[in-house]
């Protein structure tokens, strides 16, 4: 492989403090989340609290090595150097087939928002479109990628800050409803704060994990980042307060204005929130959102999965054809090969289009937490390497280690067990571990085929 075959520092610190605050916000808290909402009542926001506690530390974990040793494939990488090269091949190739997954439900999101618009239309042309439209801004160069997602993040962040302001000025002063304040009684009116107790904040997280799905993005970024050094540590800092100011802080307003248990039932609450305040257009203008928030998780999935197998292939874990770049410094061949497959998820929207998102996301969630988990583990190995010296000379540290890391071990453990109890997310329990297997064989049956294939010396030679 030649100099050539490099990704390029194209990414900026504005780009990816904008990733990183776009990763956190996804189709499922425009549509009110509210499902989670309806198994835990208010107490919702404890649930992502803690959810958010648990990314906090991982993304910390994430971080220590990143800014350490800045490099494309990111965990996949840290977890063969300091897990073992089977570690590594799990982990990346997991990712990949992860952020395939994810695609599948974000091309079939924007497919089903789509029909909102143009009902004759059959879905599978929208996912179409999407998949190409997404495709072609990641075949162009990292920097063009980049500048969609700051876009696609602002316009999230500017719905979700209107969102939040509008809904504050009903709470405080009836702005919207005839000049009466709301208050913020609706959070205990109506069957307690808890209405489902401490079992229904349980039940709600392996949903509201699913939501934090690609805040590990920005670990991607550390290969193709100008400065790693600055921005990452920066983006991942604030991680914590944008899950309060974003999630905590929208459905704080949502619930106030709203009884709990009428959400959902008539539609999206920032729809809601927006007609209230004499916006006819209200529906459109979410809709529009909702789009360009599933062309931006889109469009993250195709750059991960790209960078993901480009990491594999540089390091001998894919066919070495895939850590080629084109000359604009991006894995044409790895991206190409991504956006194929991704062609499935068209097919799964002609042949079963009301099934796709359900399966998918639970697949999803399983595989994001196996990531998550090997973050972790492989950040203890890793500071086992170092000595007391290095450790003081790290320049972003792991706050509380290792018992931050055992907690949020133990969190994910959890959410694991959690997941068997519902229909919807039980698949995972089936698909994601039976995926893990077949890695593991693949690996073997492919060291094998590396020993048997290797020549061998004659006996003279011996």
């Amino acid at each position: 492989m030649s100099q050539k075959d490099e990704l390029q520092r194209g990414l900026g610190e504005r780009h990816i403090r904008l990733m990183a605050l776009g990763a956190c916000i996804g189709v499922g808290l425009f549509l009110g989340s509210a499902k989670a909402i309806q198994m835990a009542g208010p107490a919702i926001m404890l649930s992502y609290i803690l959810g958010g506690l648990a990314i906090l530390v991982i993304m910390r974990a994430l971080g220590e090595m990143a800014v350490h040793e800045p490099v494309a494939g990111s965990f996949s990488h840290y977890a063969k150097e300091y897990l073992g090269p089977l570690a590594g091949f799990l982990t990346g190739w997991n990712y990949w087939f992860l952020w395939l997954v994810t695609c599948v439900a974000e091309i079939t999101a924007v497919a089903i928002y789509m029909q909102v618009w143009f009902p004759e239309v059959p879905r599978w042309i929208w996912a179409l479109a999407a998949l190409a439209s997404m495709g072609a801004v990641n075949l162009a160069t990292v920097k063009a990628f980049g500048e969609f997602e700051f876009w696609f993040a602002l316009i999230k962040i500017v719905t979700i800050i209107a969102m939040i302001l509008a809904g504050a000025g009903m709470i405080c002063f009836g702005l919207g409803n005839d000049g009466v304040a709301t208050g913020i009684a609706n959070l205990w009116s109506h069957g307690g704060f808890m209405p489902n107790g401490i079992t229904g904040v349980l039940m709600s997280l392996s949903m509201v994990m699913f939501a934090y799905l690609g805040v590990e993005m920005i670990g991607l970024t550390a290969g193709e980042a100008k400065n790693p050094q600055k921005s990452i540590p920066g983006a991942i800092n604030s991680v914590f307060w944008r899950i309060l100011l974003f999630y905590v802080g929208a459905l704080f307003v949502i619930m106030s204005i709203y009884p709990w248990n009428e959400i959902g039932t008539q539609g999206s609450p920032f729809v809601m929130t927006f007609e209230r305040l004499g916006i006819k257009t209200a529906a459109g203008i979410i809709n529009f959102v909702v789009i360009t928030a599933a062309l931006s998780s889109c469009n993250g999935g195709i750059f991960s999965t790209g960078r993901m197998l480009y990491s594999l292939a540089k390091d001998g874990q894919a066919p070495q054809t895939f850590a080629r770049t084109s000359k604009n410094g991006v894995p044409r061949n790895a991206l190409l090969l991504c956006i194929g497959a991704l062609l499935v998820g068209v097919v799964l929207n002609y042949l079963a289009p009301e099934k796709v998102f359900v399966w998918v996301t639970s697949i999803a969630t399983f595989g994001a937490i196996w990531t998550w988990g090997m973050i972790l583990v492989a950040q203890m190995r890793f500071r086992r390497r170092l000595t007391a010296e290095q450790v003081a000379g790290l320049q972003f540290r792991m706050w509380l280690y290792p018992l931050s890391n055992y907690l949020a071990l133990a969190f994910l453990a959890l959410v694991v067990v959690l997941m068997a109890f519902f229909e919807d997310t039980r698949i995972a329990l089936f698909v994601g571990p039976a995926f893990l297997v077949f890695l593991v064989v693949l690996y073997h049956t492919r060291r094998l085929g590396e020993k048997g294939g290797a020549v061998q010396p004659t006996g003279d030679a011996a």
